[in-house]
């Protein structure tokens, strides 16, 4: 009987994570963003963001591959459901015809701002990515003879996916012994800075091609194994709220910005905006109700929580990842990459003003 509970568990715990193949929805999927996202373009540049070591990508097919997590990312699963048979390659090692399905240009540490993450080693930052995707235009030029109205058509049926800001507060506005920025803005200000960096950003990817983009806001980064270690506060939520109140105002006016982009700022394009700080909120709070058992842990790391040092190179995992919502201190597991994934695909409970699966229909 005891082994008969164990196989079912193991059978449901694996359907938690599949995801049923479909056809192709879009020709093409280009992927903007840091180390939530990133699949290996850290992997040979001098930086300690990188993850290119076990025990990241234990759950992987490929093993370690650079994910910042034990198996999918959160963009490998929507590729997934989008209909791509192989996962989207990352551009570091990317050239030629493979171009045309598209590319991920995320790095680990990157943000808005250039000086972000630059504690950390090198990294290509937001700038450097929509600059990357210019180049990556040119190139793909070619394979339609110079017609660019035939490339714009084409580019303007593919998915576009950005995910930025929060090594921006991470590893720049909160870290006031690296960074002045603090000292130097408000919060508020902080967040209108970021604001018009961004905004200037996707206007260029717009003048690119990007026609159907989504952009996720940033999650509530006060609640990360990483925090939860650092921070001593009496709050009931355990988070610390300075974090997030000051992502609020971030992530307010990347609303605002979204409306503005589809109120015909930019003609012809559909912005969506992926709640990823009320889906991931949401996932902390009722995480038993989907099967999690450990919502404030890294799975791998050392000290408290698990996030005062982040996983180690050959370090033990915990034993069942399916349990866990975060990998390490920073990054969550697969099983809550995917659920997420799955959430914003269909739901429009974390996606304004359609879902991702009625973008990729438009």
């Amino acid at each position: 009987m005891e082994l008969l509970l164990l196989v079912i568990l193991c059978l449901t715990a694996r359907a938690s994570s599949q995801i049923q193949p479909q056809g192709l929805q879009v020709p093409c999927f280009f992927i903007f963003g840091d180390s939530l996202v990133d699949n290996g373009n850290n992997n040979r540049i001098l930086t300690l963001a990188r993850a290119n070591y076990r025990p990241y990508g234990v759950d992987f097919p490929q093993g370690a591959t650079g994910r910042f997590t034990n198996g999918r990312t959160y963009v490998d699963a929507l590729a997934q459901l989008l209909g791509f048979p192989n996962y989207i390659p990352p551009y570091a090692r990317t050239r030629g015809p493979a171009l045309l399905r598209g590319v991920n240009y995320a790095s680990g540490a990157a943000g808005i701002l250039d000086q972000t993450g630059t504690n950390l080693g090198d990294h290509t930052s937001m700038n450097q990515q929509v600059a990357a995707f210019g180049e990556t235009v040119l190139q793909m030029r070619r394979y339609f003879r110079g017609d660019n109205n035939a490339l714009n058509n084409y580019l303007s049926k593919c998915i576009f996916y950005s995910g930025m800001g929060s090594n921006d507060y991470l590893n720049n506005y909160f870290m006031p012994t690296f960074y002045s920025t603090s000292s130097d803005y408000t919060t508020k200000a902080f967040a209108a800075l970021l604001l018009q960096e961004y905004t200037r950003q996707l206007m260029q990817l717009y003048s690119l091609g990007a026609r159907k983009v989504i952009v996720a806001s940033v999650g509530p980064i006060g609640c990360i194994p990483y925090q939860l270690a650092r921070f001593s506060g009496n709050n009931s939520t355990r988070c610390n709220e300075n974090i997030n109140k000051a992502i609020v105002l971030f992530n307010s006016g990347l609303r605002k910005l979204v409306d503005q982009f589809n109120g015909g700022q930019l003609p012809g394009s559909k912005f969506i905006l992926v709640d990823s700080y009320r889906s991931s909120n949401d996932l902390y709070m009722n995480g038993t109700n989907n099967g999690f058992e450990v919502m404030d842990k890294g799975c791998c790391g050392v000290g408290r929580n698990n996030g005062q040092i982040t996983c180690l190179p050959l370090q033990q995992p915990c034993a069942d990842r399916q349990k866990y919502i975060f990998w390490d201190a920073f990054h969550p597991t697969e099983k809550a990459n995917i659920f997420l994934a799955k959430a914003t695909y269909t739901s429009q409970s974390y996606t304004y003003p359609i879902n991702i699966q009625q973008l990729a229909n438009l």
